[in-house]
């Protein structure tokens, strides 16, 4: 008897920082992958996500937004970007419908360009529901790059990502699938999943340069066994939150502690949810002096 016939392909999110991209990858997968932020850039290194569905498997990439690098963290982001691109079935180009085109966005279009001659390439205007006139701001968006298939969608609505989704699918190549039927949707460790939870909630809640400026790594990941009284066993772990002035830590740390417990109890609930454990979760505050201009200072803090 035959195998059945498989179908999949690799389909890149792209777009300037503060679009949508990582909000739509977690809503088309129907779990969270990606941190989200009100904040720009808040998506660093490109996160691939799995989406298996019969005899069709997507592998999503997210990747940071696209934008004008001035140091070494941010060329390391636009690397992301063009090796994300480097072999892909589908580009969804998220632009956002509630403001028109910048140069940011005529950034992408011209890195677009030569790939739309090989993939097919959607201009998916984002955030429909908010925007005033988001006929007029797709139709600026698909001047910039001439001969798109377009769609205009909420990443908050089920039904339009659904209807996206089912799209994608019927669109795959016929192939092997890349992943396990089985296989976890996103394709970072848990010890990588928690550092960019607690970058995530501090993010959320640091204000001016201070959210761009910091890095997070998990020190320690165990699970700790029940204690002899009885009881649940619970995972420790450890997150130092790295800053590149002596000045940003008591920022972090807040006063009496405050801005760090309150990124802890945030981080926490997200990674119970997780791991289906309690969690113990302790956060450090270290300097490591301008690391996002030192090549070296990327590859320890995981940026390879």
């Amino acid at each position: 008897m035959s195998e059945p016939t498989t179908y999949s392909g690799f389909v890149a999110l792209v777009g300037k920082p503060n679009v949508g991209k990582s909000t739509l990858l977690n809503a088309l997968l129907g779990v969270k992958a990606a941190p989200i932020s009100p904040k720009p850039q808040t998506t660093r290194k490109r996160l691939r996500g799995v989406f298996t569905e019969g005899n069709r498997q997507i592998v999503f990439v997210d990747t940071p937004g696209w934008h004008a690098a001035e140091d070494a963290m941010g060329e390391y982001m636009i690397r992301q970007i063009t090796e994300a691109l480097a072999d892909v079935n589908l580009v969804l180009w998220v632009v956002d419908l509630r403001h028109p085109p910048t140069q940011e966005d005529e950034r992408v279009a011209r890195a677009l360009k030569p790939l739309k001659e090989r993939v097919p390439v959607i201009l998916v205007g984002n955030k429909v529901d908010a925007a005033k006139r988001p006929e007029a701001a797709l139709e600026a968006y698909r001047e910039l790059l001439p001969g798109l298939q377009t769609r205009s969608l909420s990443a908050q609505n089920e039904r339009d990502v659904a209807d996206l989704r089912e799209e994608i699918l019927a669109l795959l190549p016929e192939g092997p699938f890349f992943f396990p039927e089985n296989h976890a949707r996103a394709d970072q460790t848990p010890e990588e999943w928690a550092a960019e939870i607690v970058r995530e909630e501090a993010m959320k809640r640091l204000k001016e340069e201070v959210p761009y400026a910091i890095a997070t790594k998990t020190e320690e990941f165990t699970l700790r066994p029940p204690p002899a009284g009885g009881g649940e066993g619970l995972f420790y772990i450890l997150v130092y939150i790295y800053v590149e002035r002596e000045g940003h830590r008591p920022i972090v740390i807040g006063s009496d502690g405050r801005m760090l417990k309150e990124i802890g109890a945030a981080a926490r609930k997200q990674l119970e949810v997780f791991l289906g454990k309690k969690v113990y979760l302790e956060l450090q505050v270290k300097v490591y002096p301008n690391w996002r201009k030192d090549p070296e200072a990327l590859r320890e803090l995981g940026y390879e």
